[in-house]
């Protein structure tokens, strides 16, 4: 699959620093930051800035090394690692199921949806734009031909739960109900009056890769991750026959998409 240039940006500061003989609260003292600040930027959770790879830099007497690897070839990708790594499994993926129980997909929002939730989870302006345009470029997997099979079970409060006002939601819904009717893409819908049930605990979504692989990413509360592992990918897998069989029948799911979508514009 390759290494992208964060990657290699995120590697050369782990080799870099082993090989000065420091660790990562070492080099925290020297660059001013908590060993748990230059631990989430060494594994991704957290992206590198350009102050903090000077600042690395001069710690390290690496001459502007880690500066000019930014400004040359990592600027403008903010994005953790764990996602940098999902897009490229998504655009090779043959089959996705995804589960969500707070929002929309990603590849099945609007544009006006997707900039609401960006500023629900208070992206700086400056960043809103390019985060947007970003999640739309992924939708282009769903245009690929053959095109990817996507299954999709949402949780009935992401029609009800209000994201950016009526308007960006009757588009959305709107969207959904025009998604649900093409050929590659099924989409069910778990009821309220499931209760209670094992996938209100996270969202997570499965992907087939063409050499019969398979991969996963579980959302937690403050990052998400991916795997390849068989084990957690089973645990998976099982988790999505459980919320799929709490869900609606393709047809009544039609019928509550296009109920909600009245809620939004009365």
């Amino acid at each position: 699959m390759g290494i992208s240039p964060s990657e290699y940006l995120l590697r050369e500061l782990r080799r870099r620093r082993g090989a000065a003989g420091l660790t990562q609260a070492q080099l925290g003292e020297r660059v001013f930051c908590s060993d748990s600040q230059v631990s989430a930027i060494e594994t991704g959770t957290k992206p590198p800035t350009l102050p903090y790879l000077t600042a690395v830099d001069g710690a390290l007497e690496t001459g502007g090394y880690f500066a000019t690897l930014w400004d040359e070839l990592v600027k403008g990708d903010s994005s953790p690692v764990w996602l940098r790594e999902w897009i490229q499994i998504e655009r090779e993926a043959t089959a996705l199921r995804w589960y969500e129980h707070s929002f929309v997909p990603g590849l099945l929002q609007t544009e006006a949806y997707a900039r609401a939730t960006f500023r629900a989870a208070r992206t700086p302006a400056a960043e809103l734009d390019r985060r947007v345009a970003a999640r739309l470029q992924r939708q282009a997997v769903l245009a690929r031909d053959p095109s990817p099979q996507l299954f999709v079970v949402l949780d009935e409060m992401v029609l009800r739960r209000a994201c950016g006002g009526p308007e960006v939601m009757a588009e959305q819904v709107a969207h959904l109900i025009s998604c649900a009717e093409q050929p590659h893409i099924q989409l069910q819908v778990v009821p309220l009056s499931a209760g209670i049930y094992s996938g209100l605990a996270g969202a997570f979504i499965l992907a087939d890769l063409p050499d019969g692989a398979r991969a996963a990413c579980v959302d937690h509360q403050l990052e998400s991750q991916t795997t390849g592992q068989p084990d957690p990918i089973a645990r998976v897998g099982l988790e999505w026959d459980a919320v799929r069989g709490e869900a609606l029948p393709l047809g009544q799911t039609l019928h509550m998409l296009k109920e909600a979508a009245k809620t939004w514009t009365t």
